[in-house]
C-alpha cells in the first residue's frame, strides 16, 4: 500500500433534510462520540447545502448505495445509514464511523483522504452512487 502524505477534501454537497438531520446527530453525538461527532460536523460545516430536489443522483447521501474503491486496490459497495440502523453484516454503515463521514456529500469520480481511529490516512474514490428503488 502507498503512503498517502497528502489530505483531499473535495467540494461536497448535501440537501438541506440530510444537512438538518445530520447535524442534529453529530451535535448529539458530541458527549458520547466526541471525535467521530467533530469529524461529521467538520464535514458539514464545508458542505455546500442545496434544496432536496437539487442534489444530483451521483452525490452520496443517505440510503444512497456507495460503491468505492480504497488506495489498497479494494473495491467495497456500502450503504450510507443512520447508526441505529447500521450492520456491517449487510454492507449498512453508519454516517457515524470515519468511512461513512468521508463518503457523505461526495460525487462519483471523488477521492478523498480520512484518517482511522489509529490515525492512519487513507483515500478512498467513488466510483458508483445508486439510490434505492421507491418502494
Amino acid at each position: 500500500m502507498t503512503d498517502i502524505r497528502k489530505d483531499l477534501a473535495p467540494a461536497i454537497v448535501l440537501g438541506k433534510s440530510d444537512h438538518a438531520k445530520l447535524t442534529a446527530l453529530a451535535e448529539a453525538g458530541l458527549d458520547r462520540w466526541p471525535d467521530l461527532a467533530d469529524r461529521l460536523l467538520a464535514e458539514l460545516e464545508r458542505a455546500k447545502v442545496v434544496a432536496d430536489s437539487k442534489v444530483p443522483e451521483s452525490i452520496a447521501r443517505m440510503g444512497s448505495s456507495v460503491t468505492y474503491s480504497t488506495n489498497a486496490g479494494q473495491q467495497q459497495t456500502v450503504t450510507l445509514v443512520y447508526p441505529a440502523d447500521a450492520d456491517i453484516d449487510q454492507g449498512r454503515i453508519s454516517v457515524m464511523t470515519p468511512i461513512g463521514t468521508a463518503l457523505i456529500g461526495l460525487k462519483t469520480g471523488q477521492s478523498i483522504t480520512w484518517r482511522d481511529r489509529a490515525d492512519k490516512r487513507h483515500k478512498l474514490t467513488v466510483e458508483a452512487v445508486k439510490m434505492p428503488e421507491a418502494v
